[in-house]
């Protein structure tokens, strides 16, 4: 159906203009009800958007500042893959202080998310130590070198807690205000090891240094897994150490 579906919002529903920043997906600002929103318009099945729209609602219910689904007219939360959300003002992150802000929230995030369900079709990286795929990630694509390599350093995360991870916490998918941080951008979330939503500027988590090169190391891995086999991908991989 495409923009169409827009039409189950209501009456007084219009694009305004595109948004950057989306790969996947076709990002746009709309206006419902007299309300500036997002929309976004991709390929991701309902049960992966039932699953995104119950993390959203939940997290907010929470008190974490995150883009909420605006329901349809007849009280769905997504239509025909579209999905319409609240819409967050707000700056990137840019000091070492911002950054401990961003590192506290995704730290909220992964308490108030042990035991989450996975993400319907997606792995974890320590599950692709084992599995050849999951979501975005064929590592039957991959050199094998380089899948020795990243399972070496998933093989570091073994045996630790899981929750909702972020997936994506770079400055595009942060908006700051003086007193709130608000992640956007849900796409890459899953349910994983807190460490690879960890690695940040400046270290702002606070890792020791074999903390952080193990999380570091595993997210080096991840992000080259997930976009294979693009020059960022090739790059990431560069990071990985050999086994």
């Amino acid at each position: 159906m495409g923009w169409e579906a827009l039409r189950q919002w209501g009456d007084d529903v219009a694009r305004i203009e595109p948004l950057t920043g989306g790969v996947a997906n076709d990002v746009w600002s709309v206006r419902v009800d007299g309300r500036l929103a997002v929309a976004r318009l991709g390929r991701r099945s309902d049960a992966d958007l039932a699953w995104e729209s119950a993390l959203l609602r939940h997290l907010d219910g929470a008190g974490l500042t995150v883009p909420v689904p605006i329901p349809t007219v007849d009280a769905r939360l997504f239509a025909d893959g579209l999905v319409v959300m609240t819409y967050l003002e707000g700056v990137p992150p840019e000091t070492p202080a911002d950054w401990r802000r961003v590192a506290g929230t995704l730290r909220e995030l992964h308490r108030l998310t042990r035991g989450w369900p996975q993400r319907p079709g997606w792995r974890s990286s320590t599950d692709l130590l084992h599995a050849e795929t999951g979501t975005k990630v064929d590592l039957g694509a991959m050199p094998l070198e380089g899948v020795a390599r990243c399972r070496a350093a998933w093989a570091r995360l073994a045996g630790r807690p899981t929750c909702v991870v972020h997936g994506d916490p770079n400055p595009g998918n942060v908006r700051m205000t003086a007193d709130r941080v608000a992640l956007i951008d849900w796409d890459e979330a899953h349910v994983d090891v807190p460490d690879l939503d960890l690695v940040l500027p400046d270290n702002a988590a606070g890792l020791d240094d074999g903390a952080y090169d193990v999380a570091a190391q595993a997210s080096a891995a991840w992000e080259a897994a997930v976009c294979w086999d693009d020059d960022y991908s090739v790059r990431r991989l560069a990071e990985v150490r050999a086994v």
